[in-house]
């Protein structure tokens, strides 16, 4: 059932149950992170691998200090900048916060989402939520209440409308493994804005087991129909063009059908073609087609957060 009524969502989410809730990033499956039976849930209704480890939500920065150790002085600059917003903090949790929403990791990712109703929600509650993707595992994030309800809704109770996501891609990780700020995701704060006020940054590659922050595997955000980086002049020698999903950055490719293409940014804005990324690929895993093609953006700002979700959705 999709609806906006917050105080709804809440009781059921203080009973125990889980609620798809809206964030600027994606759209997150919501379960008290501090009940063991709600986190089993997400797990299962994902059929997510229990070595992924799930990020908590809380109202603000100043709800944190409780399920962490230690705030060190740079994830304190970030979060004065960047916080509520698009950024998860990786830090040494408190043994308030169970092992299985950290995977048996000693550091919790914890994240104060912007969304208006995400924070209209988390202040009712008295306990953090875990909110990975409300998306089965692997395939690609939602940015709206139907694209959950599509592969969700038939699993959970309420899916809490909030419109489309702003964002659209979700947040970036910074951890500070022996005191070096490093980003384990990239995600919808570029690494030039981060390094903008803490200096420069390490950036992690994902990880093909045992991640150590969510998001990290290699493949991920993957649609149905295969995905591959190239040229569409290459895939075009083997494939006829109207079996050809095309994603490109700011312009059409003059040899497939435009129903078969995403562009995700005519102006060359990054922002925008974050937004459009997800929502476009789904269009594009309904087509009959054989294989969608994605050229990758270059490698600056934002562009380098979606060339991430592209090379993980290509690789299988």
């Amino acid at each position: 059932m999709i609806g906006t009524d917050i105080n709804h969502a809440a009781a059921l989410l203080k009973a125990g149950q889980l609620v798809a809730i809206p964030t600027e990033t994606v759209y997150g499956l919501a379960g008290n992170a501090l009940d063991l039976s709600a986190v089993s849930q997400i797990f299962k209704v994902k059929n997510r691998p229990s070595f992924d480890p799930l990020i908590i939500h809380l109202p603000a920065f100043s709800a944190v200090s409780p399920f962490v150790k230690a705030i060190p002085e740079a994830a304190a600059a970030l979060a004065a900048t960047f916080m509520p917003g698009p950024l998860t903090l990786l830090l040494e949790k408190s043994a308030q916060v169970p092992d299985m929403v950290t995977a048996g990791s000693p550091l919790v990712a914890v994240r104060i989402p912007a969304h208006p109703v995400a924070q209209q929600l988390l202040s009712q509650l008295g306990f953090p939520l875990s909110a990975p993707s409300a998306n089965p595992f692997g395939y690609i994030s939602p940015t709206t209440a139907a694209h959950v309800d599509q592969q969700l809704g038939s699993q959970i109770p309420y899916i809490l409308d909030g419109g489309p996501c702003a964002v659209g891609l979700e947040s970036t990780i910074v951890g500070f493994p022996d005191g070096r700020p490093t980003v384990f995701r990239k995600g919808g704060i570029a690494v030039e804005a981060l390094e903008s006020v803490i200096g420069p940054l390490e950036v992690r590659a994902h990880s093909s087991s045992n991640p150590q922050a969510p998001g990290m595997l290699k493949s991920h955000y993957a649609p149905r129909i295969p995905l591959v980086l190239s040229a569409p002049e290459a895939v075009l020698a083997q494939y006829p063009a109207e079996e050809i999903g095309c994603i490109r950055f700011q312009s059409a490719f003059k040899g497939v059908p435009e129903a078969q293409q995403l562009v995700l940014s005519p102006s060359g804005d990054y922002q925008e073609a974050a937004r459009r990324l997800f929502a476009g690929m789904r269009q594009l895993d309904r087509q009959p087609l054989s294989v969608i093609v994605a050229e990758l953006l270059p490698e600056e700002g934002l562009g380098r957060a979606i060339n991430d979700r592209l090379r993980r959705a290509a690789a299988r």
